[in-house]
């Protein structure tokens, strides 16, 4: 079990918080490129705690900025897109896609403009997923080209969730816990009648083995008679690589998390440097708002939206079972003191030369897609 110090430390992601702080030294997903039109091309945005606006420019480039003016404070999703910037549709203030102020109509001083700084974050668009970096500009790593993004010879969707109503340490824990698949998964299924192949349903499992990594932690399985079976990684901080699908846990504030997840499909058209199509998915019946538990999804995100809003770990009863959490939890805390004392911390991408396409070093087990 944490204390409720420890465990706000590893959970809370506002700007001035430890684990915020770590969290803003990577790029996040924020947005489905398909998502903004010509005639919608401004959606608003909550991430790490920051109520944003994302908006594409004529030209094709893309912004995200506070959405409370520096002025008055009026919203900017009302605001007016202009060839290079975003006008507040207030009184007119006109800031750049870095958060320079560029024109302020009543105003007779023209240095005045110059002290403003509107807070502005850089956009890159990666397989139709659109990535914003919200860290101190001279610590920015590269947006790295995983392989579910860039591999075109792999048919591929995007798969957008419900937000999902809990912190985001939550469904990241759950990536180091095997485990769970057993009844989570499998015993669902079976109860429902849904027929999966879930491997150690079929056979007995002796332990669960962890591997830290240079991306994060590598999770195995030892069966009992020996045979060792290799599984997903986790990518810190947030995001879990499974053979078949690329997750990205994405903080929206504590108690709200968005999840897009990259699938690979076993078929389909690839059109070389096309964005990739959306689906959008749902967790809980229309007619009585339940979890309808039929697919990993719903049942995943039962577990973690039930636990609550951030779940109370004074109260938790951790066993052998666990150590891939406990050792996260280590790996989590380790890092964000790293960053505190003013170090860099793992996972990130730096030489253009490695980042063309990083393939990860996994056994493609047909497995549970958890």
């Amino acid at each position: 079990m944490l204390t409720q110090n420890a465990n706000e430390f590893l959970c809370a992601v506002g700007a001035e918080k430890p684990a915020g702080k770590l969290l803003r030294r990577y790029w996040h997903p924020v947005g489905i490129a398909s998502e903004l039109s010509d005639k919608n091309p401004k959606k608003r945005v909550r991430v790490l705690g920051e109520d944003l606006v994302l908006f594409r420019l004529r030209d094709g480039r893309y912004g995200l900025v506070a959405e409370a003016c520096s002025h008055r404070r009026a919203s900017l999703y009302y605001g007016f897109l202009d060839d290079d910037s975003i006008r507040c549709a207030y009184h007119g203030w006109k800031y750049a896609l870095d958060g320079r102020c560029l024109e302020q109509p009543f105003e007779k001083d023209p240095a005045f403009k110059d002290e403003v700084r509107h807070p502005a974050y850089p956009v890159e668009k990666l397989a139709g997923l659109l990535f914003a970096y919200l860290g101190p500009p001279e610590k920015k790593p590269l947006l790295p080209r995983w392989d579910y993004l860039v591999r075109e010879d792999w048919p591929r969707k995007i798969e957008v969730h419900p937000v999902l109503q809990c912190n985001w340490l939550q469904p990241m824990e759950n990536a180091v816990d095997p485990s769970h698949t057993r009844f989570l998964h499998g015993e669902t299924f079976r109860q429902k009648g849904i027929p999966r192949n879930i491997s150690y349903n079929l056979r007995e499992v002796d332990r669960f083995e962890y591997e830290l990594c240079e991306w994060g932690i590598r999770k195995s399985r030892v069966f009992e008679d020996g045979e060792r079976e290799i599984g997903h990684l986790l990518v810190f901080p947030n995001m879990l690589r499974h053979p078949g699908s690329l997750h990205f846990r994405v903080p929206i504030d504590d108690t709200h998390t968005q999840i897009y997840r990259v699938i690979r499909l076993k078929e389909g058209p690839t059109e070389p440097g096309n964005e990739l199509p959306s689906d959008y998915i749902t967790y809980k019946n229309s007619e009585d708002g339940e979890f309808h538990m039929e697919n990993f999804p719903s049942q995943d995100a039962m577990a973690w939206e039930t636990q609550g809003p951030l779940t109370d770990r004074t109260k938790e009863l951790l066993g052998e079972s666990d150590r891939g959490i406990t050792l996260f939890r280590k790996m989590l805390r380790e890092q964000i003191e790293l960053v505190m004392s003013g170090g860099e911390p793992i996972a990130l991408v730096r030489d253009p030369a490695n980042n063309q396409v990083i393939n990860f070093l996994t056994s493609e087990w047909q497995g549970s897609d958890d």
